[in-house]
């Protein structure tokens, strides 16, 4: 479903990305984990079209995107849930939702079935975004998403700010979604979480994916030397 090959990328004369590759089959789920200064985040600004890779491919479902403007990479099914929720604050919370539909892709989401799926968003639809909790405000955010019609969810930093038991809510209502066909990627920073959570994960350093493999099997020591360069 997602296949990056030799992907580099910079800010400025900076180079971040040291031709990363890595693939996510239809239907998984992958946690991109590694620390600060890893790539993940530059992973997914390439991947949404917010930073034009120097060299590689990005393709999803066959298409290469890119280099993609980030309108032409939503019409083409790639979401982003991005860190710190970015919700529109002179908007409700309905209408935040609404703009997730701006690219008009066809799908099985809308608002009823978003509110179906996380009952608490319906119950404050027509409250100011401000005025929700972090937790609930991050529902929103994945509620909006998921508005575009996605084939791949890209997920960053769910949990950063949040109350564990805010967390726990936010990974609960993710579970429903797994049913649905998505593909997802998830940038986590708490790690036991991220390996409940995916079906694989994959280890970046320095720009790199340096270890990866199946969640359930993961050697929590091998994975603790990869992160932080001791393999």
């Amino acid at each position: 479903m997602i296949s990056i090959t030799d992907l580099r990328a910079a800010y400025g004369p900076l180079p971040v990305l040291f031709g990363l590759d890595l693939n996510v089959a239809r239907g998984e789920t992958l946690a991109l984990i590694g620390a600060n200064g890893a790539g993940k985040t530059t992973t997914f600004a390439v991947m949404t079209g917010r930073l034009k890779p120097q060299a590689g491919s990005v393709s999803v479902a066959g298409r290469d995107i890119a280099g993609l403007t980030p309108m032409d990479i939503v019409s083409h099914g790639l979401a982003l849930v991005p860190e710190g929720r970015q919700l529109f604050p002179s908007l409700t919370v309905e209408e935040n939702l609404v703009v997730g539909a701006h690219s008009r892709r066809a799908g099985a989401w809308h608002l009823e079935r978003v509110y179906e799926i996380f009952p608490t968003v319906a119950e404050f639809r027509k409250r100011p975004s401000t005025a929700l909790s972090g937790g609930q405000q991050q529902l929103v955010a994945i509620g909006r998403a998921l508005m575009s019609n996605p084939e791949v969810l890209l997920c960053d930093e769910l949990s950063l700010g949040l109350s564990p038991a805010a967390v726990d809510v936010v990974y609960s209502a993710l579970q429903k979604l797994r049913g649905a066909g998505l593909t997802t990627v998830i940038v986590e920073q708490d790690i036991a979480r991220a390996l409940a959570f995916s079906d694989r994960f994959a280890c970046m350093r320095h720009g790199r994916i340096v270890l990866s493999g199946s969640s359930t099997a993961a050697d929590r020591t091998e994975i603790s030397n990869a992160y932080f360069g001791m393999r």
